[in-house]
């Protein structure tokens, strides 16, 4: 690299993203760091991550189908409220329709703690789960997604606009990740294929 000029990327100044210093219930980790399901609809992790624009943070809340790695429904906002990853969540069951039991995992933040989105999770039937305190490792398939899409996508990247992220983030989602973007994990198909297989099985 030094031979031909060549540099690693730094890292951008860390941002917050969780508050779990609440008085909100807290659920217990039934995922356990189960990475790993036998088939797609029965664990689904999120979490929320900021991109940095010139017209200010754009938050970013996902949530991601652990079989195939799927980012099955995400939401975008300038502001990290409750209803950012409610949004996630909906889009989410709109596609999915998954069967009542789902493990939905997240970390302990007040936005996944509300009465907001705890009574959407009763709603459809799912099963909380949430990350021990500071401790990204519970969730470190949704984290390695969030620094694998700012490292293809965001860095080195300067968005004038909310607007022109969410085009680029939207596209890198739904058009790459998803569908193109293969997976060591998968043996090296994307999550489209991994998921393709399992149903034809």
């Amino acid at each position: 690299m030094r031979d031909l000029g060549l540099y690693g990327k730094t890292r951008r100044k860390f941002v917050k993203t969780t508050d779990s210093k609440h008085v909100l219930p807290v659920a217990p980790n039934l995922l356990d760091r189960n990475f790993t399901p036998k088939t797609p609809n029965s664990t689904w992790a999120s979490d929320i991550t900021y991109i940095p624009t010139k017209e200010g943070w754009l938050y970013l809340a996902v949530t991601m189908d652990l079989f195939a790695r799927t980012i099955v429904g995400w939401s975008m906002d300038s502001t990290m409220t409750v209803e950012l990853p409610s949004n996630a969540l909906s889009m989410a069951v709109s596609r999915r329709n998954p069967p009542a039991g789902l493990i939905h995992h997240s970390d302990r933040g007040s936005q996944y703690a509300s009465q907001m989105f705890q009574t959407a999770l009763r709603k459809h039937e799912m099963r909380c789960s949430m990350s021990r305190k500071e401790d990204c490792w519970d969730n470190a398939v949704v984290e390695s997604f969030f620094e694998t899409i700012k490292r293809e996508l965001v860095d080195g990247c300067v968005y004038r606009s909310h607007e022109e992220a969410r085009k680029a983030i939207f596209e890198y989602m739904e058009v790459y990740y998803n569908r193109k973007r293969r997976h060591s994990s998968l043996g090296y198909l994307t999550p489209l294929e991994a998921e393709c297989q399992a149903t034809a099985a």
